[in-house]
């Protein structure tokens, strides 16, 4: 079975939630992170964008009608 995450990956998520502890990790908007959920997001969103194997992002199902 393939690994859903490269081994690098969990090194950005680590880095994000060292700076979520110390109150330094900002989100998008500029505002401090508290979460832990929002923590790993930012973390795995800097693996992708430097390249480490994570899974894409879930995307709503836009329903027509």
């Amino acid at each position: 079975m393939a690994r859903k995450y490269s081994k690098g990956a969990p090194k950005y998520v680590k880095r994000a939630m060292r700076k979520r502890k110390r109150g330094a990790l900002k989100s998008g908007s500029g505002g401090k992170v508290t979460s832990r959920e929002q923590a790993i997001a930012i973390g795995l969103s800097e693996a992708r964008k430097k390249g480490a194997k994570a899974p894409r992002k879930k995307r709503p199902l836009i329903r027509r009608v």
